[in-house]
């Protein structure tokens, strides 16, 4: 039910405006309310602030019918703001503080979005610069955050900084930060090669003070809520992998069943029919591996492995399967009116966002 609520809303809502917010930069407000108010934005979250209380596999399929919309800027700006931003509060945040964001939250009238990558730390969280002290009933942020998805029009934002430099993994907190907040600026909307409709921005804080209730969870416990959120994320970006390369067979698919070339549809070429088989043949076992993975979190099981084994299997497969399906696209598939172009570049993040492949390998490297 949830799947097929999904397509008929990406066919009625996102196929017939998706260009449109491609060139604009950002997906419409009123797109992420209609989604919360069909119950998109909450299925992880309990009932008491509308949402609907599934499990990761939700996640995942959520994930994985975004990733198939064909437009990724769109998928990773409704699941930044569901999967890698707003858990942050779910999982550490006070009761006071998730009854004063959950309800919008879920409702899509606040966006989310998490700031932990700064210029030169990503995906290692322990280097990052940006600093946090106590003074009075404030704390004062200042430093900078770069690639934050969502970053230009989110309403709340989850924010990393070191509350003590010198001890390591324990001096990082999270802090709660509202838009609008003195001291909090975006310096620059980022232009990129792909995920167009999402907005990327580079954020300063200087001098922000925000209220010592906005500290998120724990003071020192930052980074630990970092890595487990990781998690998540790596679930839902392997399965909206998936969903794009299966989307892209399905358009290649239909190309090539209908173009011609020396006397023939190109579907009847041995070699097309082949290597579209073993494209999909590896897209379902990366399918696999991610609701797996999904089910092993479900169960409360130690799943760092599976999960790193899936983020970098769909990272690198989705760009696998994306070249070659431009290739039988021929000539038509590199002009900027193919779908499949659009979403070539879009894949090509799939494999350095949430994680690099070369990280996620070491990561299965040490349980080896």
């Amino acid at each position: 039910m949830l799947a097929d609520s999904l397509r008929r809303f990406i066919e009625n809502e996102v196929a017939p405006a998706g260009r449109a917010w491609e060139e604009a930069g950002c997906v419409p407000r009123e797109v992420l309310r209609k989604m919360g108010s069909l119950g998109f934005l909450g299925l992880r979250y309990p009932e008491k602030y509308g949402g609907a209380e599934m499990n990761v596999l939700g996640t995942a399929l959520l994930a994985e019918e975004l990733g198939r919309s064909s437009f990724g800027g769109f998928a990773v700006t409704v699941l930044v703001h569901t999967d890698m931003a707003s858990p942050h509060l779910m999982n550490a945040g006070s009761p006071a503080q998730l009854d004063r964001y959950m309800p919008g939250i879920v409702a899509g009238e606040k966006i989310t979005a998490v700031a932990v990558t700064e210029p030169d730390a990503g995906s290692d969280v322990r280097s990052i610069r940006t600093s946090a002290r106590r003074d009075g009933d404030h704390w004062v942020i200042n430093g900078s955050k770069m690639y934050i998805t969502n970053g230009v029009h989110a309403d709340v934002y989850f924010v990393a900084a070191k509350t003590d430099p010198a001890a390591g993994t324990k001096g990082i907190s999270m802090f709660i930060v509202e838009k609008g907040t003195p001291g909090l600026s975006v310096a620059r909307p980022l232009d990129k090669m792909g995920w167009r409709s999402s907005d990327t921005a580079e954020l300063v804080f200087d001098n922000c003070r925000v209220p010592a209730e906005n500290l998120l969870g724990e003071e020192g416990r930052g980074f630990y809520q970092v890595m487990k959120n990781f998690q998540n994320e790596r679930i839902a970006l392997g399965a909206m992998a998936m969903g794009e390369a299966s989307k892209a067979i399905e358009l290649t698919l239909e190309y090539v069943k209908q173009r011609k070339a020396f006397g023939a549809v190109l579907w009847d070429k041995q070699a097309i029919r082949q290597r579209l088989s073993m494209l999909a043949a590896k897209v379902e076992a990366g399918r696999q591996l991610v609701y797996s993975a999904a089910w092993a979190d479900t169960l409360g099981r130690d799943c760092v492995r599976e999960v790193s084994m899936a983020k970098a299997y769909c990272g690198e497969l989705v760009n696998e399967v994306m070249y070659d399906c431009l290739q039988f696209h021929g000539g038509f598939g590199y002009i900027r009116d193919s779908a499949i172009e659009r979403m070539t570049r879009d894949a090509r993040i799939q494999s350095i966002g949430g994680g690099a492949t070369e990280v996620m390998l070491e990561e299965v490297a040490k349980r080896m």
